[in-house]
């Protein structure tokens, strides 16, 4: 019944997904929550055939179930993959993906301007002995001059949170197409509606579902998705008990064995539900979302209370042509800098429809002092190499009335 969904509209795809994907029970659209943790077959081989990996099944709810393979089978068609793995939040996904993957002297280079999480998280791969080159991914240069004779892989955002840098996502994906190198690419900010991780040649996707997938602010969760254009066979990090499955399928299976299940930070049925939900209208969401985001970025631009605006779909952004040669749209988020005369606090304060909240991706706009709150632990050396003031304010972008948000920012800053 997939084959129905082939060469159909991105809506179509995604509100028929489920039905045609996964053929729920009793003519359901949607695929029933199954919270079972354990399995049972009265003929004990099919277990053993299950554990040992000859077919396909369920032997434990940690490593999968019904539940989660529509929603993972839901992902990987609407992202082009050939396969899928969710987890309980995006952290979960990314820094499992790492463990899995890389080993101690492996050599992994990463954007200097990653998520607040994932750039802790490097001081952690650090003690286990992975070494990191933290460099400027807007520039294929700084990426290329610092691959050593143990590099592994590389890792980008597609666009940066909070100061929106955009990577310079092809050329990267070229380069390491050419050293053999596994190109982890975070697409959170811009799901496959308006971005093809394809076309940029990215081995693995890796980020949130929380956000924009979901985009209820209701639900956590994460995910990595193999494209299928990475040799895993060339990959010096697979271990042995691997090498005999299909060349396709050995990382996405070292990661499922090695970090989903040994590590455990499992998606649970109902979440996965909830998240199935939430995609159904991730097309809608984005396009209001999207649109209402350049044109708030175009009113604070024009504000003399505001010094500086960053949001990849604005001219004056230092890689405007890069987001406008790989996204269809501009995303949702932007942030902005107060001039020095405006406390970022008072305004806040002032603010009435907006909520002031840390997430992204949620229905309604968010707004979040970055200074103070989740690039605070990195420290003023680190927030000035990253571009952050102390006056900068992020903003998650909803799907309000655009008049209304306008008439909102325009009460606080008066």
């Amino acid at each position: 019944m997939s084959d129905i969904l082939k060469q159909k509209g991105f809506n179509t795809r995604l509100v028929h997904a489920d039905r045609l994907l996964n053929d729920p029970q009793d003519g359901a659209v949607h695929q029933a929550t199954n919270n079972s943790v354990l399995f049972n077959y009265p003929d004990i081989q099919d277990l053993v055939d299950i554990f040992q990996g000859k077919v396909a099944g369920h032997a434990y709810s940690r490593q999968s179930s019904a539940s989660i393979d529509a929603l993972q089978n839901m992902i990987s068609q609407l992202e082009g993959g050939v396969g899928s793995l969710t987890f309980a939040s995006g952290m979960a996904a990314i820094t499992t993906a790492f463990l899995a993957l890389l080993q101690q002297g492996d050599h992994l280079i990463m954007s200097q301007f990653v998520f607040g999480n994932t750039s802790s998280f490097i001081g952690t791969m650090r003690r286990y002995g992975i070494e990191i080159s933290v460099v400027d991914v807007t520039d294929v240069n700084e990426v290329a001059q610092a691959i050593r004779p143990n590099t592994r892989a590389v890792y980008v955002e597609t666009i940066a949170n909070p100061v929106t840098q955009v990577a310079d996502l092809l050329p990267i994906g070229e380069l390491c197409e050419q050293h053999g190198l596994l190109y982890m690419v975070d697409n959170t900010m811009t799901p496959a509606y308006i971005f093809d991780a394809k076309s940029v040649k990215a081995s693995l996707l890796m980020g949130s579902l929380t956000k924009y997938y979901a985009g209820h602010g209701q639900v956590l969760g994460g995910v990595v998705v193999d494209t299928g254009l990475f040799d895993w066979a060339q990959y010096a990090g697979i271990q042995d008990s691997f090498r005999s499955l299909p060349v396709a399928m050995q990382g996405l299976m070292q990661i499922k064995k090695k970090g989903l299940r040994d590590m455990g930070g499992c998606l649970t049925s109902e979440s996965a539900h909830a998240i199935s939900i939430g995609m159904e209208t991730l097309a809608l969401r984005m396009d209001k979302t999207c649109d209402n985001a350049m044109q708030l970025a175009k009113y604070l631009q024009s504000h003399p209370k505001v010094a500086n605006v960053y949001y990849p779909g604005l001219e004056e952004h230092p890689q405007h042509a890069k987001a406008a040669q790989y996204f269809a749209q501009f995303g949702g988020i932007l942030s902005f800098d107060l001039v020095d005369s405006v406390d970022c606090f008072a305004f806040m304060n002032k603010l009435q429809l907006v909520l002031n909240a840390t997430h992204l991706g949620d229905t309604r706009t968010l707004a979040i002092p970055v200074a103070h709150t989740i690039y605070f632990e990195m420290g003023e050396k680190v927030r000035a190499e990253m571009g952050i003031s102390d006056n900068m304010i992020r903003l998650s972008i909803g799907i309000e009335d655009i008049a209304d948000l306008i008439a909102d920012f325009e009460q606080a800053l008066a």
